[in-house]
């Protein structure tokens, strides 16, 4: 059994253990890994422990081995339990750092501290635990969908709390920026308020909006496109998880549901009585908003907002089409900022929507043309 003080990543405390072997467990067990760190698993559930570890993720361990001796704990566990988790790592391994990767924090360090005032663990067991939200992943989940880059260049969020240690605080900027993640610091209020509004707000109104569909005919949904689709992609989401994820940070989000449904209330008014005077202005400032908002949203590489150029390319339903055609657009020395593709209804092609700088839009038009691609 490896022993405290481990190989692993310069900053990263070796060997890590990752409590809960789901989609991020199971990624940062890869990730690590990959740069050569000893990494050992455990999760209750003996098939996703398994998957984990056939992946080569890392190797199962038995907790109750008196000489495993972590540097690092993550614990991956559902936020339901993860307090519990993260109170039970620092009970068990007094020299541990203990981090998490929970959606919601605050909730889960309230508990945290509740245990120290109960005598669960030592007040000065809760300065190492260092409150963590690496903010990657899909709608799929479990160790199946677990990839070593599931992290990169995404926004890792640490949250410590007065009593953080300052090596707690290392360790976990080192586990993130290991795993090549951006590193943020805020309060855990700071983190819940924010995820209300970037990440639970959206995935509601993607549910809500996909609920619609249920007892759709199915010649309306023959019509639907990308707009559709992309806005109920993360409606794919696990239930079970978004129970947990909602209900915990349910004082965060109520607020930002008390504006949209203010919102929605004025649209419904509006359209229950469209040719009053008015009310045509009312929808425009609604759609106006929108679109004020979505303008602060970053752009590439969280730079400011900037508007591209959509060149539409009609192309074959066949294998390496994609490939020619970036390839042509490659020869013309013009980059591709942005992508997305559709599929025509009832015709074998698709519709390649390339983002270009609104400068190089007439220059790669011309020359797919005269490649001979069907640009619209």
């Amino acid at each position: 059994m490896p022993a405290e003080g481990g190989a692993g990543p310069a900053g990263v405390p070796g060997p890590v253990l990752v409590r809960g072997t789901g989609l991020l467990g199971a990624s940062i067990g890869l990730g690590l890994r990959a740069t050569g760190a000893d990494v050992l698993l455990d999760d209750p559930s003996p098939t996703a422990l398994a998957v984990a570890r056939d992946i080569g993720a890392g190797a199962v361990v038995d907790l109750d081995d008196p000489a495993l001796a972590p540097g690092l704990v993550v614990v991956g566990a559902p936020p339901d339990v993860t307090a519990a988790v993260v109170v039970d790592s620092l009970r068990r391994w007094p020299h541990a750092v203990v981090t998490d990767v929970a959606s919601i924090k605050g909730a889960i360090l309230a508990e945290v501290r509740e245990a120290a005032t109960r005598g669960d663990i030592a007040p000065d067991d809760v300065a190492r635990y260092l409150p963590g939200h690496p903010m990657a992943g899909s709608e799929r989940s479990g160790p199946v969908a677990a990839r070593g880059t599931l992290f990169t260049a995404s926004p890792w969020v640490l949250c410590p709390a007065a009593e953080t240690d300052p090596a707690a605080l290392a360790a976990g900027e080192a586990l993130a920026r290991t795993l090549q993640a951006t590193v943020h610091r805020m309060s855990a209020a700071d983190h819940d308020a924010s995820v209300a509004l970037i990440s639970h707000l959206p995935q509601i109104a993607a549910s809500l909006v996909a609920s619609r569909l249920q007892d759709a005919p199915d010649p309306s949904l023959a019509l639907a496109g990308n707009g559709l689709r992309d806005t109920t992609r993360i409606a794919a989401s696990d239930p079970h998880l978004w129970v947990q994820i909602l209900a915990g940070n349910a004082p965060q989000i109520v607020p930002t549901l008390h504006g949209l449904r203010e919102d929605l209330d004025r649209l419904i008014g509006t359209l229950e009585a469209p040719s009053a005077p008015g009310a045509r202005l009312g929808v425009a400032r609604l759609i106006a908003e929108g679109n004020a908002g979505r303008a602060r949203i970053p752009g590439k590489h969280g730079a400011p907002p900037q508007a591209f150029a959509p060149v539409t390319v009609i192309v074959d339903d066949t294998p390496g089409q994609l490939a020619a055609l970036f390839e042509e657009i490659g020869r013309a020395g013009v980059n591709v900022e942005d992508i997305r593709l559709d599929h025509a209804s009832g015709y074998r092609v698709g519709m390649v929507d390339v983002s270009v700088l609104p400068g190089r839009k007439d220059e790669l038009v011309s020359a797919l043309t005269d490649a001979g691609w069907k640009v619209v």
